[in-house]
């Protein structure tokens, strides 16, 4: 009795361990959708070497809907500045920290944790980045995406 479950539990490991047929990956219509796998992502470090981008969708130099992930390197922080048109984002890795004002002050920052949203309303002055850790930003905007410098000194 004990050699026939024995034997019943190699058969099954065996048939879990090496299954006969491996399972195919399913393609997809590239009209319909398409896809980039976080491993594929571009990213481009900035002249300064302080943050990083990657452009998923559209071309933010250009009108039009836009979409990049911001990767902001541990210690970095934008000066006060404005966008033109809303800007949609979502935190994805770290805390980001935001602040509002034309008066650069990063110890009156708000820590945004990862899964949070922010909208920065355009023309509305801010300034945000990363301080202990790296922070993964995604931005929905409408292009060309630019920053007007606003500090007050």
């Amino acid at each position: 009795m004990i050699q026939r479950y024995a034997r019943v539990i190699c058969l099954a490991f065996i048939t879990l361990a090496n299954p006969s047929a491996p399972a195919r990956a399913a393609e997809l219509d590239p009209a319909i959708a398409t896809y980039i796998l976080a491993k594929d992502i571009k990213w481009v470090t900035n002249a300064a070497g302080t943050n990083q981008t990657a452009v998923l969708y559209g071309d933010p130099t250009k009108p039009g809907l836009y979409i990049v992930r911001l990767k902001w390197l541990a210690g970095n922080m934008s000066r006060p500045h404005y966008h033109p048109n809303d800007r949609l984002i979502v935190v994805l890795e770290g805390t980001w920290w935001v602040g509002t004002g034309d008066k650069f002050d990063p110890d009156n920052t708000v820590p945004v944790p990862a899964g949070s949203y922010v909208t920065h309303f355009g023309n509305k002055i801010h300034y945000d980045g990363a301080k202990g850790e790296d922070v993964v930003i995604q931005v929905h905007g409408m292009g060309p995406a630019t920053a007007i410098p606003a500090e007050r000194k």
